[in-house]
């Protein structure tokens, strides 16, 4: 029985990702489609206060399935290799993207690109993966057995376009609960069409998966069927919640109502194709670790979910309530007419540039091969290999990235910017 403790994890860790980090998802792709750099910006800093503790479920999920359901992860991870890793080097960027657009002086367009793009990227490859793997993965013995391309199906491109669909609605409902003004009315009007398009793409979906999955689905179970239509129900009735709110107050009911219609739908999968957990045929009991590695693994989880509870929830209520950007500096008129300027200093404006271009290109360029060469010498070396490099060659780049740091250290140093007082002056 322990074995589907920790499947229930592993649901548990999943509906979270997609109802936290799917909202901010969303926003980022609606970035791509707003004209406005001060709603942009908006965006992006409403979406830099708990981006990170957000994704922190899909790590809790990736270990549950390494320690609890091995099976799973020796299945899954191989089949769908390309659109994981193209997943995770979008969420590198996207958070990349996020924290340099924030610590900016008004709004970078590049930066802003590469937020909105790198956001679209991790949703469609994350469908992708789960209309793969509900596609049906070949395996024998618990070893994945396909090709490379398994994975890219008719069902999977619907499971990505319907996911973006999900969570550009779940970013309209989050911004009418957490913006004012024009980013508030944008979400009002956003919010029903979007809705419209997550129906679709149930339907599309929920029909389709009895001719994608290569399982036989058994509703003629009655409790399976009673708690399938059970699911629907719920995520009916919350998605005409959900209709109705957008657009009216309170602001906090469509996105509760978005959360709803994502829970109910994810048990509803659950309802129709457990105890399978990668089609065909292999289920919960077939991929589970021993009993020992099961208990272990609980035990562990379960003292660390308190502590990540603790601070989404800590995150959320310091950051309750309407988003508002700081006020500006303003600058006051003195007794003659003339502005303060001392008392009040000017907003410094965003930098043209950090040099010639084509220097500036050259120098991110190099930089960027000498990440590349050292992440592929860290696995020549420590996957033992060898051929690639010896480790003099390791020991060269590390020099060369001290040296760097050293420089951009000593730089920063005389410009002041280490020293508050020197760096406000």
């Amino acid at each position: 029985m322990l074995e589907y403790a920790s499947y229930a994890l592993v649901l548990l860790a999943l509906g979270a990702y997609v109802l936290l980090d799917g909202y901010d998802l969303g926003i980022g792709i609606l970035t791509l489609f707003d004209r406005s750099d001060q709603r942009r910006k908006e965006y992006n800093e409403l979406i830099a206060t708990a981006w990170d503790a957000n994704e922190s479920w899909i790590i809790l999920a990736g270990v549950v399935l390494w320690a609890g359901l091995p099976g799973v992860y020796a299945t899954v991870l191989p089949g769908v290799y390309l659109p994981l890793i193209v997943m995770l080097l979008a969420i590198v960027l996207r958070g990349t993207a996020i924290e340099l657009q924030s610590a900016a002086p008004g709004y970078r367009r590049g930066w802003g690109l590469v937020f909105g793009v790198s956001s679209l990227v991790a949703t469609v490859c994350q469908g992708l993966v789960a209309g793969g793997v509900l596609s049906g993965l070949p395996h024998r013995g618990g070893v994945f057995t396909g090709g490379t391309w398994d994975w890219l199906t008719p069902y999977s491109v619907l499971c990505a376009l319907g996911l973006v669909a999900v969570y550009l609605l779940a970013g309209a409902a989050w911004l009418q609960d957490k913006t004012t003004g024009t980013a508030h009315e944008r979400a009002g009007r956003l919010g029903r069409p979007l809705l419209l398009a997550v129906a679709a793409a149930g339907l599309v979906l929920g029909f389709g998966l009895r001719l994608a999955d290569p399982q036989h689905l058994r509703f003629d179970q009655p409790l399976r069927a009673a708690l399938f239509a059970l699911a629907v129900a719920v995520a009916v009735v919350c998605a005409a919640i959900a209709w109705y709110g957008f657009g009216r107050r309170p602001d906090w009911r469509p996105f509760a109502a978005v959360a709803g219609t994502e829970a109910a739908g994810l048990l509803a999968l659950v309802a129709a194709t457990a105890p399978v957990v990668v089609p065909p045929d292999l289920t919960v009991h077939a991929a589970a670790s021993p009993h020992g590695s099961q208990l272990f693994l609980l035990i562990g989880v379960g003292g660390c979910m308190p502590v990540v509870l603790t601070y989404n929830i800590y995150a959320w209520w310091v950051f309750r309530g309407k988003f508002a950007q700081p006020p500006a500096h303003t600058e006051a008129a003195g007794p003659s007419g003339t502005t303060a300027a001392a008392e009040h200093p000017a907003a410094v404006a965003p930098a043209a540039g950090d040099g010639p271009w084509a220097a500036v290109v050259t120098r991110r360029v190099l930089l960027t091969l000498l990440a590349v060469a050292v992440a592929a010498v860290s696995q020549d070396i420590f996957g033992d290999v060898r051929v690639w490099i010896d480790p003099a060659g390791v020991a060269v780049f590390s020099v060369t990235a001290l040296v760097l740091w050293i420089r951009a250290d000593r730089r920063s140093a005389t410009a002041g910017e280490f020293d508050l007082q020197a760096a406000d002056r």
